[in-house]
């Protein structure tokens, strides 16, 4: 039988580690003073959102998304035993792309060097934190449609340099960090039940959009950007979020799209290794595990660590417990996601 499968992981994070102490005195440059900037406790921060520190990029305006993704991917690469020139398609899943356009999968394509003339094609895909999910699902369907035979999902995000480091945005602020993920898709001949990309549904309902946001762009204006004396005051260049309604609906919808592939693939938690839930907040994570009845020690969590990454959440994590020894080759995971739009996802497949 043939399958689409994960033929190897990586992951890359910025060696720069930021505490929660660290954030109550920074400013917007990323420099910490000795007198607080931002009304935020470790303890407040911990208690709402599970998140102990997070990891940015260096305050010096020397990195990229793509810069990112492209550390993920060479270990993805080196991980699945290929070369860059191997991969014939790239899938590439960020809300912080290099600039407005074009897309960062041509900027990620050059930095591994197989642009030019008969470069592959490249996919950028907007669907925030479910954007690993969905690049999976497209690149299951690729690989087993014959279209190509590597390819290349990659979700990277650079959140740092887009967050109001003042006490009016902290309630999104806290929750984010930097980071990349990436995953090599290609087909296997196998019999294998447990083996390959077994199961993938998503969905969104446009009717939650506005319950996170950012309005930097809005084609509605002219110019379309808002400048100030001082860019980045007004509350509109940042993220906004309806935390209790993106809470709720986040959930809902794991907990459902959870219970869904398993009963769709005969599946119970003896069946499964791992439960990767997107990282976007401890107590979300907590909610599903007990909606969902999933043993506690099925659960991967990096929050606390790494923040919420978005788009990289899922194969960051994975790739974490990986390095740990946890997760095993051929290990079975089941991932469930939920991002802005409002969008979701679940994932059955092997690592």
């Amino acid at each position: 039988m043939l399958r689409s499968k994960i033929l190897g992981l990586g992951s890359y994070v910025p060696d720069r580690i930021v505490t929660n102490d660290d954030l109550a005195h920074f400013d917007n440059r990323h420099v910490r003073h000795a007198e607080k900037q931002i009304d935020i406790t470790d303890e407040w921060v911990r208690e709402r959102t599970g998140v102990e520190q997070r990891r940015y990029v260096p305050n010096d305006e020397s990195t990229t998304c793509s810069d990112l993704a492209q550390r993920a991917s060479l270990a993805a690469l080196e991980d699945a035993g290929i070369s860059a020139k191997e991969i014939d398609c790239i899938i590439y899943a960020t809300l912080s792309p290099d600039i407005h356009f074009p897309g960062s999968g041509v900027f990620l394509q050059t930095r591994l060097g197989i642009g030019g003339a008969g470069g592959c094609p490249c996919f950028d895909i907007r669907q925030q934190c479910s954007g690993f999910i969905y690049g999976l699902q497209m690149a299951d369907s690729l690989v087993l449609t014959g279209h190509y035979k590597r390819v290349l999902v990659v979700g990277a995000e650079l959140h740092s340099h887009s967050l109001d480091f003042t006490t009016r945005g902290r309630d999104v602020m806290i929750l984010f960090g930097d980071g990349a993920g990436a995953a090599i898709v290609g087909p296997v001949e196998t019999e294998n039940p447990r083996e390959g990309i077994l199961y993938t549904k998503l969905g969104a309902d446009g009717g939650g959009a506005k319950d996170l946001h950012l309005n930097v762009f809005d084609s509605r204006r002219m110019p379309h950007i808002e400048y100030t004396a001082e860019w980045g005051v007004p509350a509109q260049a940042f993220p906004q979020m309806n935390g209790k309604k993106v809470f709720l609906n986040a959930v809902r919808a794991m907990n459902l799209g959870t219970r869904a592939a398993l009963e769709k693939m005969g599946f119970g938690w003896d069946d499964v290794d791992w439960f990767v839930p997107h990282q976007a907040n401890l107590r979300i994570n907590e909610a599903v595990a007990r909606l969902a009845e999933i043993p506690a020690d099925k659960v991967l969590n990096t929050i606390q660590i790494y923040g919420n990454t978005t788009a990289a959440t899922v194969p960051l994590t994975i790739d974490h417990h990986r390095k740990a020894g946890r997760v095993k080759k051929g290990d079975l995971v089941v991932s469930s996601v939920f991002g802005a739009g409002f969008t979701w996802g679940t994932a059955i497949f092997s690592v």
